[in-house]
């Protein structure tokens, strides 16, 4: 039997496993004699229900699973690259060190769900739901996540460098020791986020909301920051060098041994704001921030 053949028999068999019932449908792929795991490469499996299914180390590169209930689902290991995952709900669903490379997920929900160690490079994550979701050590490369929401999830040590995240929701966010290098995060809502130790030279963050965020010890080196709130947010130690401070909300902020050599702070707002121990601070601009309203430490 040739490839082609029989690729269009076990498609012709799984649109029956399908129509049978979806409530069923492992059970029926089992009577089929179809293996889960290897025989739905690439094959339509739009809206079927896999609900808890166990399908770890599944090969479903390529595979349509749009729409498809894959909720508390076991997808550890499984190859999901340049699946289309349009709207498909994977909330709770274990995909752990799972390969989503270049997967389209526009729309899906993954609420609370395992993505630790998974690749997600390259991949079409626009308004998806990651609230609550376990992203440690991911790698987000290059993806769209423009309109996400990552509200609570844990991304610490996750990779996103070249990612595009305008107006995504990240507020309360576990960002410790992220890559955002070169990261698009233009109106974004990242209040309350925890960004200690972040990597984020080059960033885009303009008209941010940075409120109350921590960004002690991070690395913003040549980040634009213009427009941006980050009223309250703690910067203790942070590399600001070379940064764009235009028209930034640093009311109340703490700034004590930051590097600012090169930045701008001229139309920044300062009112309150912590200063000491600095790295390129003139007397001059020292003398004009106290005029501002900034405080100076020690």
């Amino acid at each position: 039997m040739t490839d082609d053949a029989f690729y269009l028999e076990v498609q012709e068999l799984i649109q029956r496993v399908i129509q049978a019932g979806q409530q069923d449908f492992l059970e029926l792929a089992k009577i089929a004699k179809l293996n889960p795991t290897e025989d739905f490469t690439g094959v339509d499996l739009r809206k079927v229900n896999l609900k808890s299914a166990n399908l770890r180390e599944a090969n479903l590169r390529a595979t349509d699973l749009s729409e498809a209930d894959l909720s508390g689902a076991d997808l550890s290991g499984a190859d999901l690259s340049k699946a289309n995952l349009n709207g498909t709900n994977l909330s709770q669903a274990d995909l752990n060190s799972a390969d989503l490379s270049k997967a389209d997920l526009d729309g899906a929900v993954l609420i609370n769900s395992n993505l630790r160690n998974s690749n997600l490079s390259n991949a079409v994550l626009r308004t998806v739901n990651f609230s609550g979701a376990d992203l440690r050590v991911a790698d987000l490369t290059d993806t769209n996540l423009n309109g996400a929401n990552f509200c609570e999830a844990n991304l610490s040590g996750a990779d996103l460098s070249g990612a595009e995240l305008k107006e995504a929701n990240l507020e309360g966010a576990n960002l410790s020791a992220a890559i955002f290098r070169g990261t698009d995060l233009g109106n974004a809502g990242l209040n309350g986020a925890d960004l200690k130790g972040a990597d984020l030279r080059v960033a885009d963050l303009s008209y941010a909301n940075l409120r109350v965020a921590n960004l002690r010890v991070a690395d913003l080196r040549v980040a634009d920051l213009k427009g941006a709130d980050l009223k309250g947010a703690d910067l203790k130690g942070a590399d600001l060098s070379d940064v764009n401070f235009q028209d930034v909300n640093l009311s109340n902020a703490n700034l004590s041994d930051t590097n600012l050599k090169g930045a701008d702070l001229s139309n920044a707002k300062v009112k309150d704001t912590m200063f000491g121990d600095n790295l390129g601070i003139s007397d001059q601009m020292k003398f004009d921030l106290l005029e501002r309203g900034a405080i100076w430490e020690g």
